[in-house]
């Protein structure tokens, strides 16, 4: 009993003189009720003299996000399929008019009809030469559009319908050179490839040109444009020519600005 008496004091008295040295102190006996009572009291003494002074720390370099990974080339390829006017972009490969035509029968034919003339409310791809300044104009391949690239980069990227970027290059090619026959451009012995496609030229090529509104229409911008009031009283002076889509009646009350 006095033994343990004395155990306790000197553990008392070694906590004592630790705790004014600044050093952490272990429970004597920490399996102990009380002992774990101690523990658990508020010390702030000993919570001050414990108390590290936190270090000057460098700032913190910045985090990169790290979000998806870079592109595979493979990836890059498969995406990057537009063909210029000038033929940059064309896969190697050819295809003739006649394997082109058996092509466009099976897979074309159903919305274009077997001969480009349209089916049903489908676009039109053949004929319509010089029909651009009538009354009810065609804008076909061979009428309207100005470079053969057009064709087989919209074939290639959007055709058949429901089934696009299906056809490979050469059969690309053939359905391209059977479209082109079909508007009289080329010979029905005709094979497209590559190498000779920046020979084809389309008729209506010289009709197109860079956009020019700022030299064209640079006469008409205003500092300050007029925002009510200024039309003054609206008349219809022309009416849509065949399709009789002009409204009839009085026309419309209010600013129609």
């Amino acid at each position: 009993m006095w033994k343990s008496a004395e155990t306790l004091l000197a553990s008392a008295l070694l906590a004592g003189a630790l705790a004014v040295s600044g050093m952490a102190v272990a429970d004597p006996q920490p399996g102990k009720p009380a002992a774990k009572a101690e523990k658990d009291k508020p010390d702030k003494a000993r919570q001050a003299v414990n108390v590290v002074a936190p270090a000057a720390t460098a700032p913190a370099a910045a985090k990169t996000i790290a979000l998806g990974r870079p592109a595979l080339q493979e990836e890059i390829a498969a995406w990057n399929i537009d063909v210029r006017a000038d033929g940059e972009g064309l896969p190697p490969g050819k295809g003739s008019v006649k394997e082109g035509e058996e092509l466009f029968l099976q897979n074309c034919a159903q919305c274009h009809g077997e001969f480009g003339e349209g089916a049903g409310r489908w676009p039109v791809l053949a004929g319509g030469r010089g029909t651009l300044k009538s009354e009810r104009p065609e804008k076909t391949i061979g009428s309207f559009w100005p470079y053969a690239s057009t064709v087989y980069d919209y074939v290639h990227r959007a055709m058949p319908f429901g089934s696009n970027l299906s056809l490979t290059p050469d059969q690309t090619y053939a359905i391209v050179a059977y479209l082109l026959n079909l508007n009289d451009l080329v010979a029905e012995d005709f094979v497209l490839s590559k190498d000779n496609f920046p020979k084809v030229d389309l008729p209506n090529e010289a009709n197109f040109y860079d956009d020019d509104r700022e030299t064209s229409e640079k006469a008409f911008w205003k500092k300050n444009p007029c925002m009510k009031d200024c039309s003054g009283e609206v008349h219809v002076t022309a009416r849509a020519q065949i399709l009789n889509v002009t409204p009839d009646g009085d026309p419309p009350k209010g600013n129609l600005e």
